[in-house]
Parts: C-alpha cells; structure tokens; sequence
C-alpha cells in the first residue's frame, strides 16, 4: 500500500516511469514489485486494484460515508490509540476481545451475534449444522472454544484453569530462555537466561550472551557462547514462550554450521526436553479471562512487573538502534534488563499453571 501510495503521488506530478516501484531490502538488494501484475493464480487481482479499492474506502471512511468498528488485535499495544480504542472495545463489549477472535470472526459473527454477552448465552445449535456453523470460516469446535471465554469474561472474579492435565519434563535443573532481534539488521544480537536449580527461586541467576556489535561475526560469537552454555548445563529442561527461539536457533544453524550441526540443535528442542510455554501450555492447555495470550499479558495478569514502563520487542529493536549508535551504557542495561524480566515472567507462569487444577 505504501509503495502504491507513492507511486499514485509521483504519477501525479508526472514523475513516475511505470508501476514497478522497489524497494531495498535488509541486505541493500533491490526488490521489485509489479504493481500492475495479478497477485497469483488463485488472486488475480493487482496490487494497484487492491490499492484503489483501499484508497476508496479511506475516503469513504473520511467523508463519513461509511462507519468502521475498532478491533483489538495483538499490535494495537505498539499504538499511540490505544487507550481510547480499548476503552471504546470495552464499551462495546466487543468480540475481539476474546483471545484469538479477530476482526475477520468478529465481521463474520456480529450481524447474528453482537457482543461478548450475546456469545455466552448464545444457543449454538441454532448456529450449527454438524460441524459446520453460520459463520464462513468458523468452525464448530472454534465457535464452541469462543463461547466458553465469553462465558469466562461475563463472570465476575472468573480465574484460569486447565482444559487438560498437564504433564511437563522434569529436571533438577532449569533454564527459561529468551532472545532479541534486530530485524532491521536481520540479527539475533541477545540470547538471554534465567538459571534454577530444583524449583528454588533464590538459585535464579540471569545469563546472557551479546552481539556486541551488529556484525556477523558478533552474532555467530553470541550463538556459539549461548550454545555452550545450555550444553554445558545439561541435562535440563528449556522453557521459551512461542516458537520464535526454536525457529531463530534453526536459521542461526543455517547461517553457523561450524558452530553447531543440525542435530544439536534440534536436540535442545525436543519435546522431552524443552517446552513452548505459548503453545504446548497456554493454548493447548489452559483459559485465561484475559484478552489475549501475549506473555506480557498473562504475566501481568499474574502480578508480575516488567522494570521497564514501555516494554515491549518493539522498544527494545530502538534501544538497540540507539546503544549500536551511541555506546551508552544505559542503554544496554535497559535491553539486558528488558530480556531478563523476559525470562523472569516464563518462570512466573510456569510455577502459577502447575498450582491450577483441572475443570
């Protein structure tokens, strides 16, 4: 949309040469887009023709001619509107405000089901055939899984609990690990741990291991380090919140083979013995009467409190920014601070789910 946009106002001053803008990636490589190209096979519209029709709903929604209804999405913290926009949510009583129910759902849903109090008492076999449901896109399973948060949000002082039994590795010694990237520089630049020994909080101690600089030789060092590390302090078992750190040590393999062999690292993240506190837990395992299940969320539901007043990955991609820049040292505690009360919040949550019981 963005390029679109500038290729609208360059046509308009007659400067533009066609509607093949680019743009340069992370690497510096140009990368063009065609926008008079269809986008596929199955979607033969052209980024232009999504452009336009995107232009003309902007300034429908300008004019007043048509009326749009906020939705809460997990990328609305990093907005400036958003107090305003979760005060209106809550006033509304929006669907969106129950976790994993989008705005797409919610558009589908609200001409039958209007709010969050109209889900919970909502009768589902009117809504239903089968396994199939009166909304495109949703399921039965999920519409069933929808109304149970609903129900949980309507009721006053509701607490989480366990869909499932949990059953989690064990080990003497544990480590709750968490990274940071730059993906501006396309860099993993921390790999961050909190260390405990036989469930005792007074053992916790936070490792880390930096990418001093944003080279690649500094990244492949901070990798090679953190590595030796989690070798070293097996057996044990390895908490991380979604799949990203998994995903990121994979790519990082890819990038270092000399560092590590695909084995290795797909040891540490075998299911015996470490865990996707999001996935294998949160999701599959446990309610929440939150609005979503981002560990920020969930942590501070607990009572947890980040040291920083604005954490977020977002920020700390800018402290970084500004620490590579100036060598403030300031700087690089907040980041190392940020990471560790990153780490802290997992071992939070895994001590608060293993006291839940099952409803």
């Amino acid at each position: 949309m963005q390029l679109a946009l500038y290729t609208d106002i360059l046509e308009r001053m007659r400067f533009s040469s066609g509607r093949t803008p680019f743009i340069w990636d992370v690497h510096g490589e140009e990368v063009m887009y065609d926008l008079d190209a269809p986008q596929g096979v199955r979607n033969p519209q052209t980024l232009w023709e999504l452009y336009q029709s995107s232009l003309l709903a902007a300034r429908n929604i300008v004019a007043g001619r048509e009326i749009t209804l906020p939705a809460y999405a997990g990328i609305c913290k990093l907005c400036h509107w958003y107090t305003s926009c979760i005060s209106k949510l809550r006033e509304l009583n929006d669907l969106t405000l129950i976790p994993e129910l989008g705005r797409t759902k919610r558009d589908a849903m609200v001409p039958r089901i209007a709010d969050i109090k109209h889900l919970a008492n909502a009768d589902l076999d009117n809504l239903s055939d089968g396994k199939k449901t009166a909304f495109p896109g949703i399921s039965l399973s999920s519409l069933e899984k929808f109304q149970v948060r609903a129900k949980m949000k309507c009721q006053p002082g509701a607490t989480p609990y366990l869909k499932k039994f949990l059953q989690l590795p064990h080990s003497e010694r544990e480590l709750f690990f968490d990274i940071e990237t730059d993906p501006m520089r396309d860099i993993c630049y921390l790999h961050g741990f909190v260390e405990r020994s036989g469930g005792d909080n007074s053992t916790e101690r936070y490792v880390f291991f930096l990418a001093e600089q944003p080279t690649p030789e500094e990244e492949e060092r901070a990798f090679a380090q953190a590595l030796e590390y989690v070798q070293a302090n097996r057996p044990c078992v390895i908490y991380y919140y979604s799949p990203y750190e998994r995903t990121f040590w994979r790519k990082l393999q890819k990038l270092y083979p000399t560092v590590a062999t695909e084995k290795e690292i797909e040891e540490i993240f075998t299911p015996d013995v470490s865990v996707d506190l999001y996935q294998d837990v949160v999701r599959s395992k446990t309610e929440w009467p939150t609005y979503d299940f981002s560990i920020k969320t969930i942590a501070s539901y607990l009572g947890f409190k980040w040291r920083d007043l604005n954490p977020s990955g977002a920020a700390s991609i800018e402290w970084y920014h500004r620490w590579v820049e100036t060598g403030e040292s300031k700087i690089r505690q907040r980041i190392l601070d940020y990471n560790e009360d990153d780490c802290r919040a997992m071992q939070v949550l895994l001590d608060a789910v293993q006291g839940f019981e099952v409803a």
